[in-house]
């Protein structure tokens, strides 16, 4: 008898084999995000379209810096990101000067509003993680810039400090509005900033793992977080420790460590990866398939669940996906 999709991610974070290989993959829908209807309504039909074990709910990028004033504009075209129109933060002393924001305000609260509407359309056997960016990528894209940001913290730290604390205030009660939203737990992604082709080592200690660690305790009580590092020549061993179920991070980059070179270091911690941007945009889907037996083989299964290095491009190919797909489907230990 075949597992739910529920078993199957609680026989793997307990380190068990279920009766196949889980799997995941996520994207952005840039034609249909704009609304909380609307990203319920993408976020469903993907999950159905390829039936995977949890759905990370992919929300619009820029959600978390509008309650600020941030303001975007979309083209209308599925495969093209927004273009940002408008940031409120100009100075270190504007980014200081930024205050808390409800939970539920403008698309804080679009956003809990698309997690009931896809639990209560997808019931409650499917996980569901909820998106949320840690505090040093939130103030950095208030800013415009990661080297904008950059600069700052090492000529204005106690602005950017200032900044991250509001930042850190506003995201604890918006990390448990999801969970009582519905999501299982939530997907925590570093973006741009866990990377040292960003910051030093030193710096992320000092501005992003204090303010990480707090968002992440807001959330303890859930059964399946997962911390995302994001990009090439990423910490990902800086971060290793988080509280947290599961990891995700761009496995296939030779700058980063391997899902099998990574095991010993995560110790229990489930890895989620193993497919690069580009097999699943290649002209055919052996370049994916031959990762995903690489990386089911060098974790020999075992707290593994297929996925992708991140948010997969809107270009993917749907017979990569589905070769991949049915890889999972039909892997037996």
């Amino acid at each position: 008898m075949a597992a739910s999709h529920r078993e199957r991610i609680e026989q793997v974070l307990a380190g068990g084999h279920p009766d196949r290989l889980p799997y995941a993959f996520w994207r952005h829908f840039y034609d249909q995000e704009s609304s909380a209807q609307d990203l319920a309504r993408a976020m469903v039909a993907w999950h159905r379209e390829y039936d995977f074990d949890f759905l990370k709910v992919n929300p619009r990028a820029q959600y978390h810096v509008e309650p600020w004033g941030a303001r975007f504009e979309y083209s209308g075209d599925p495969h093209e990101r927004p273009r940002p129109v408008a940031f409120p933060v100009r100075t270190p002393e504007d980014l200081a000067a930024i205050p808390p924001v409800p939970p539920d305000a403008g698309a804080l609260g679009e956003q809990l509003e698309a997690l009931r509407l896809i639990r209560r359309e997808l019931g409650p056997d499917v996980p569901m993680v909820a998106t949320i960016f840690d505090p040093l990528s939130v103030a950095a894209d208030l800013v415009g810039a990661d080297a904008t940001l950059v600069r700052w913290l090492r000529e204005s730290p106690a602005a950017v400090e200032a900044a991250l604390e509001t930042i850190t205030r506003t995201f604890i009660p918006f990390a448990r509005a999801c969970l009582e939203a519905g999501a299982d737990g939530i997907f925590f992604a570093t973006t741009t900033l866990a990377t040292r082709n960003t910051v030093t080592e030193e710096e992320y200690l000092r501005f992003g793992r204090p303010y990480d660690l707090r968002v992440l305790a807001a959330v303890s009580s859930a059964w399946f977080n997962i911390l995302h590092v994001c990009q090439e020549n990423n910490m990902l061993y800086l971060l290793a420790d988080y509280p947290v179920q599961a990891v995700n991070w761009a496995a296939t980059s030779p700058t980063n460590p391997s899902p099998a070179a990574a095991r010993a270091r995560l110790g229990d911690k489930v890895i989620i990866g193993g497919v690069s941007h580009r097999a699943l945009t290649a002209p055919d889907p052996e370049p994916a398939l031959a990762e995903a037996r690489r990386a089911a083989e060098g974790t020999g299964g075992v707290r593994f669940i297929l996925g992708p290095d991140c948010s997969i491009p809107t270009t993917t190919r749907p017979e990569n996906l589905r070769a991949v797909v049915e890889f999972a489907r039909n892997y037996r230990w």
